[in-house]
């Protein structure tokens, strides 16, 4: 029987097959589904800012896309993925509140670029992505089948 594994808000989590990863209230942060095409080690990061360098003294890693990302990385190639075969999905990145649009205040844009980011300068694909716009979303990702699935309230449930 497939165990569902929570991951908090500012955490992360990895899982062999045939388990499964999800997290609650992605808002204007970014759920992270990484896979490794051939192993299907997998892993979720639930990440709420962009940057770690601009909060001095910050340990928890899971919090920003920059080190989340890396952390999640290793933590799967410890259990026997290979950097070179892994993929991502990301969901998230909503605008929670109305602000102007150029403002630095749009933290959800913000974090789906620094995703998007350091997804690049890692050499990982992002094969499919359901972000932005104003609502927030709850996810389950089985790497087993790259599956993303994604819940938001009044929406009808979709997999990317």
């Amino acid at each position: 029987m497939s165990e569902i594994i929570k991951v908090g808000m500012a955490d992360l989590k990895t899982c062999l097959p045939p388990n499964g990863i999800t997290t609650l209230g992605l808002g204007s942060c970014v759920g992270i589904a990484l896979r490794d095409k051939n192993t299907k080690v997998g892993g979720l990061a639930h990440i709420m800012l962009p940057d770690s360098t601009v909060i001095a003294g910050q340990s928890n890693v899971a919090k920003f896309a920059d080190t989340g990302i890396v952390e999640l990385i290793r933590q799967m190639e410890a259990l026997g993925a290979n950097k070179r075969n892994i993929v991502a999905k990301i969901a998230g990145g909503a605008m929670m509140f109305a602000v102007n649009s150029r403002s630095s205040m749009n933290v959800g844009e913000r974090n789906v670029e620094a995703v998007k980011k350091k997804l690049k300068e890692l050499g990982i694909p992002i094969l499919a992505e359901d972000c932005g716009l104003n609502f927030g979303r709850t996810v389950i990702f089985y790497p087993e089948t790259g599956n993303y699935v994604i819940r938001a309230v009044g929406k009808p449930e979709k997999t990317i």
